[in-house]
């Protein structure tokens, strides 16, 4: 093997981990805006599985006006952890007409679920204390944007 293959073996992996290990602040999803309360957020929408199943994780911050938007195939009971997930969150479940279900703080890497109190076919997830500054409370309404209202699998 060539000095050159070698070094191109040794790198790759290295290359690999700088691209999906890092801090995770580029996800490459795509955005939507969003009034929650009295703010305007820019959410990432997850709405594959894969974008679900990453969410957050492996983020040291976030700006303080983004989150990311889960979005399901129909309202049903969810449930979220924070493994691997360093910053503290608000989550917001909503039912499918955008009615707020129910909204908690989660703490980083707690594996205790959070659950929703009722069907959600959203969760959006800010960072800790974003949603009570932005006014969101159980039984509010919120306008969820035509291109994070289906998932795309």
């Amino acid at each position: 093997m060539t000095p050159l293959m070698q070094m191109a073996m040794l790198l790759t992996p290295l290359v690999w981990c700088a691209i999906g290990c890092g801090g995770g602040e580029s996800s490459g999803l795509a955005t939507v805006q969003m009034q929650i309360g009295t703010k305007r957020f820019t959410l990432e929408v997850a709405d594959t599985d894969v974008a679900r199943a990453r969410g957050l994780m492996h983020r040291d911050s976030m700006p303080k006006l983004h989150g990311m938007i889960f979005v399901f195939a129909r309202a049903e009971p969810q449930a979220f952890w924070m493994k691997h997930t360093r910053i503290p969150l608000d989550i917001i479940y909503l039912d499918a007409a955008g009615k707020v279900v129910s909204l908690h703080q989660m703490k980083p890497y707690d594996l205790n679920p959070t659950p929703s109190a009722g069907p959600a076919k959203y969760a959006i997830e800010l960072n800790k204390g974003m949603a009570a500054e932005a006014g969101v409370k159980v039984g509010d309404v919120l306008v969820v944007p035509k291109e994070a209202r289906e998932p795309k699998e």
